[in-house]
């Protein structure tokens, strides 16, 4: 009699498993290949370069350069500020911060089967597939959007060179006093 684990040999079971390691192997090379090469940027004090990219190309989608505002990400600063800002912050929110960015440039090929990651997709399907995320039914990616859509919006009408475009005279001074 025969039990029903007889037909997975140690041979079999060496073969399979050296057959999916492979498979995962070759799947994360893939993975590693989509995401193409980052320019080298100085001075990044917790960015890599690729999540410096990812910032970068959802920066210049959410605020183009002579969209709504004559200036755009580029001029405000947007990438350095939240390098800036994120290497002040303990070491468990720079992690889950680091993990949204993974998770972003990674987006298209995980939950929509794209063979592109997000910093090689065009500035619209970046606004559009950014826009899918604020309104998923996946907690996880409104609140990756949320999170990134609040800091880079706080940092770029911080700048005196967004209050025009919104009607904001600037804070009040004591000037006349």
């Amino acid at each position: 009699m025969q039990d029903g684990f007889s037909i997975l040999s140690r041979r079999r079971l060496l073969r399979g498993s050296l057959a999916a390691g492979g498979f995962l192997f070759m799947g994360g090379l893939g993975l590693w290949a989509l995401r193409g090469r980052a320019s080298r940027v100085e001075g990044l004090r917790s960015l890599t370069d690729h999540e410096h990219r990812t910032l970068s190309a959802l920066a210049r989608a959410l605020f183009p350069s002579g969209g709504a505002f004559a200036f755009g990400s580029e001029q405000a600063g947007l990438e350095r500020a939240f390098d800036g800002f994120l290497a002040d912050e303990p070491e468990w929110n720079r992690a889950d911060l680091k993990r949204a960015l993974f998770l972003l440039e990674y987006g298209p090929v995980i939950f929509e089967a794209r063979p592109r990651t997000f910093s090689n997709l065009s500035e619209a399907e970046r606004l559009a597939h950014f826009q899918r995320w604020s309104e998923s039914r996946t907690l996880i990616r409104r609140q990756v959007a949320l999170a990134f859509r609040k800091f880079l919006s706080l940092v770029f009408y911080d700048q005196p060179a967004a209050w025009p475009g919104i009607g904001y005279p600037g804070p009040l001074t004591l000037a006349g006093r």
